[in-house]
Formats: structure tokens, sequence, C-alpha cells
């Protein structure tokens, strides 16, 4: 493989931006990144790094921002087909787009092809990393592994488990979900860049003993990650409460059959009490923001600096297809204008950095993914900040990065994304 110099704008994070963004971020105006076997190697000045690697092949993207590749850390691919669906809450989503759309995935073939188009669709907007929830059809798990192998993606997946409050032909049983899921992290967790993650939908699609049965497995192989939703609207949790009347709240349904831990990612999370708050800090899990799902189906406004303050983990995700866009960028626009709700407006570089460092964090894939910087894949996105008329009338305004940065943030889509690397292979997108 060719050794390869990407020239250009750099954007990268030595550290959480959302508690020091000036500290922790790293900005060249005309900077460079080495990229050798599927690694980056160096990062400095473009210059520099010009001269001390002459034997590289080089791309130079003028004042576009090269930046990691995007980290969706929390989606669900067979939805694809119906984002952007109208007019429901999350229970009646479930009933009305979600269910018929995921029963369809039995077909491995149409499986595949939904994989295929969300992948596609990922890259083209410079995400090359997605953490997806699948349908309780083992073929649903393999259509997304095998799809993110072909393209050298480091993705994160899982079946989603459900024995009740599902329709028929969309449920399993506390046995198959134990043995599905099992024989599936042993055909794929660690397989090239494949990662599993134990996947209950949520509590009130599983039984207790479904709920038991997934911990015991994650009990059993706890090096692989574990993915549901916490606290998404007010009459999920008020479900959960007459479904569970013996738990103190939400995360305890959890909690109490071993579904609570350092590699926990829990979506949502809007409405948390303050013991949830207080254990979901002290066992190190992570929390994911879904902006655009939040607002589109209707659920609140996500706590990110009250949470932030608190140290856990949080990661940024499209949730497509609750949430309506494939773009992590209109996924920060999003989260900004959340921010602004709640009196606590997030800055363009507190931004990036939970679209890239911050889901990896999420992820425990911090300096793997999501990283500008040596030792990290060479997963990278580079970015056109004057894309369309709008955009580039305001970016040529703009007196420092951020102000040329942030209307690519608000503005910007797939016409943004200048150009894709996965693993230091160019991407085609």
């Amino acid at each position: 493989m060719t050794k390869q110099l990407l020239l250009g704008q750099t954007l990268g994070f030595d550290g959480d931006a959302l508690a020091d963004w000036q500290g922790a971020t790293r900005h060249d105006s005309a900077g460079g990144v080495v990229i050798d076997a599927g690694l980056i190697v160096a990062t400095g000045s473009g210059a520099a790094l010009r001269a001390a690697h002459p034997d590289a092949a080089v791309t130079d993207y003028g004042d576009a921002l090269i930046s990691a590749g995007f980290v969706d850390a929390h989606m669900h691919y067979p939805q694809t087909p119906i984002i952007a669906s109208w007019g429901k809450q999350l229970i009646d989503w479930l009933n009305t787009y979600t269910f018929p759309q995921e029963m369809r995935l039995a077909d491995t073939d149409y499986a595949r092809q939904v994989a295929d188009t969300t992948l596609d669709l990922a890259l083209a907007h410079g995400t090359t990393t997605l953490t997806s929830f699948c349908t309780i059809h083992p073929g649903s798990v393999d259509a997304w592994f095998e799809g993110a192998a072909a393209r050298g993606m480091a993705v994160v997946g899982g079946k989603t488990c459900m024995d009740r409050n599902a329709p028929d032909g969309l449920r399993d049983t506390v046995q198959s979900a134990y043995d599905d899921s099992k024989a599936l992290l042993d055909r794929w967790h660690g397989k090239g860049r494949a990662t599993y993650a134990i996947t209950p939908r949520f509590s009130p699609t599983s039984t207790p003993d479904q709920l038991a049965a997934l911990g015991a497995l994650w009990a059993e192989r706890p090096e692989v990650l574990m993915q549901t939703h916490l606290s998404e609207q007010l009459p999920e949790i008020a479900w959960v409460r007459d479904l569970f009347p013996q738990s103190r709240d939400y995360l305890d349904t959890y909690e109490a059959f071993g579904l609570l831990g350092p590699k926990g990612l829990y979506g949502h999370a809007i409405h948390l009490e303050p013991r949830e708050i207080d254990r979901l800090a002290e066992i190190d899990a992570a929390v994911v923001h879904c902006p655009t799902s939040n607002t589109f189906i209707g659920s609140g406004l996500f706590d990110m600096a009250g949470l932030a303050a608190r140290g856990l983990r949080i990661g940024l995700a499209t949730d497509t297809g609750g949430g309506s866009n494939f773009s992590m960028l209109r996924t920060m626009a999003a989260a900004y204008e959340i921010g602004q709700l709640r009196g606590t407006p997030l800055h363009p570089a507190q931004l990036m950095w939970l679209a890239t460092e911050g889901s990896a964090r999420s992820l425990h894939m911090g300096g793997q993914i999501g990283h500008l910087g040596v030792g990290s894949a060479a997963d990278i996105t580079v970015l056109d900040l004057s894309s369309t008329p709008a955009i580039a009338q305001r970016a040529a305004q703009a007196t420092d990065i951020w102000e040329a940065l942030f209307p690519t943030i608000m503005m910007g889509d797939d016409r943004a994304v200048r150009d894709v690397w996965v693993g230091g292979v160019r991407a085609r997108v």
C-alpha cells in the first residue's frame, strides 16, 4: 500500500472538548496527515511532513478541512427505508413504521440491500463508523457485518432481541435470544473491524427472563458492548413503570438483570432521574445523544451540559430512522439547537469532538477511530467549507476557523463531503 500524504487544514483533539475545547483542540491552517498501512503515522505541518516523507503520494485539498471520520454511535440500519415518516411519537412510530419494516429483513437478500444502502449513504455523508441495531433475524446481522467488511469499515452491531410487545414474526424467545446472540458474537466480534453489541431493544419488549439471559451472556463475554434505549419519552417511562412495578426507575430494569456496565450504551437518556445519573456516572457507562430523533418524534431536550459536568461518556448519533437525516453535520446542528433551547449552546469544536472523539470514546474505541492522531485507523473525512453558495457567502466573512466551519455544520449536507478515506483507502462516495 502506497504511503499517502493529505494536505489541507487539519482539525484534531488531544483531550475532552466538552470540558475544555480550547485546550483540547488542534487546528493547523496548513496541516497534513500521513497514512501508511491503513493507519495515521504522522500529523503536523504540511510542509514539514512533505519534507519528512518524500516517498508519499500527495493529495492536496487546499483549504478544505481534514477531520477524523464521523462516528455515529446509535442507529437502526433496518429503518433506512422509513426515515422521515410523518407524524408519530415513539410507541406509535414502532407499531406503524418500524415493526412492519423490520419484519421484511427476514429476507436476507433484502437485508443485504438495506445494509448496503445505509453504508453507502453513511460514507457519502462522511460517516466512517456506525453502531446499529439489526433485527431479530440473524441474517440481518450477517448482512450488516458483511457489507461493512466489503467497504473496510469499522462498525458495531447486534441482533435486536424482543420476546413480547411486538408483532408475530418479530419476536424471538429467551433461549433463541441467548443462543443467536452468542453464535453471532462468536462469528463476528473482533473479526476484521467488526464489534458485537448485545442488543435488547428496550425493557418493554423483553420479558424479565430474556433480560436476565442477555445479562448472563454479557457476564460471560464482558469484552463486548451492550446497547439499548433508556428514558426516551415520558409515555415510554410510564409504560416501563407499569411493566416493572418493583423497579426503582427505568435504569433499574437493566441493572436488576445484569445489563448495566461500563461498556453499556444507553440511547437517548433524556428524562433521567437523579439516581440514574448517579449510577451511570459511577459505572462509567455511556449515553448517546440523538438530537434529530429527539425533536422529530417529540421526545425532549437532552441535558448535554448537565451530563457532561458529571463526567459521563457521551456519544452523538443520527438514530436513523427515528432520526430525520443521515448526516452527522445535520446531527451536530440539531445538537446545537437543543443546546440553545436549554441555554447551553455548544461551540463548533465541541460539536466536531462529539461527532468523532466523543462517539469513539462512548464505544470504548478512543484513539482507534474518530481520532486524527498517530496510531488511529486512517478513517478520514475531508470537508469543503464552501460547498454551496449559501455556505460560501457566509464562510467568506469568517475571521477564524470556527466562523468558517460553523456554517457547514449548520447548513452542510453530503455536498460538503469532499472526500472520505476508510482504513487508508479512498472510498467511493
